[in-house]
């Protein structure tokens, strides 16, 4: 049983990390090993990204048309300019994802150690809160 329940943390943590500490759990494992696996889960979905490097860059600049060079006028420099890749790295958990988030960052012309780096780090308060409130919230249904 706790087999499926670290499955089941380790592939929702790759595709919808928000559901995959709760789900893990209710799948029958303990809750920080589901946080662990969720966390494994997410940092890989955010490196088969990264794998792809430049080329997928280029497409992606050119697809989304971003500008290479930094311009304040454009809403995208603007953001990151604000919050940068350690923002990236603890929003992407609970909005865009690992995928999306490091797609984000190669486009920008992060390079992808750094980026593994921010993704890995910054879904572990979220890991950490997710736990808990999982944890208190089974704790408080027994």
């Amino acid at each position: 049983m706790a087999l499926t329940g670290i499955s089941t943390a380790f592939g929702l943590g790759f595709v919808y990390f928000i559901a995959s500490i709760p789900a893990g759990v209710a799948a029958g494992t303990n809750v920080w090993l589901a946080a662990a696996a969720a966390w494994l889960g997410y940092t890989l979905g955010g490196a088969l990204v990264l794998v792809a490097g430049a080329p997928l860059r280029r497409w992606l600049v050119r697809k989304l048309n971003i500008p290479v060079e930094r311009d304040p006028s454009k809403f995208i420099w603007r953001v990151w300019d604000r919050g940068g890749l350690a923002g990236l790295g603890l929003l992407a958990p609970v909005t865009i994802g690992p995928q999306a988030g490091s797609l984000l960052a190669l486009a920008i012309g992060e390079k992808s150690p750094r980026i593994l780096l921010a993704m890995s780090l910054g879904v572990i308060p979220w890991c950490v809160l997710f736990a808990a409130l999982t944890s208190l919230g089974f704790e408080l249904a027994g």
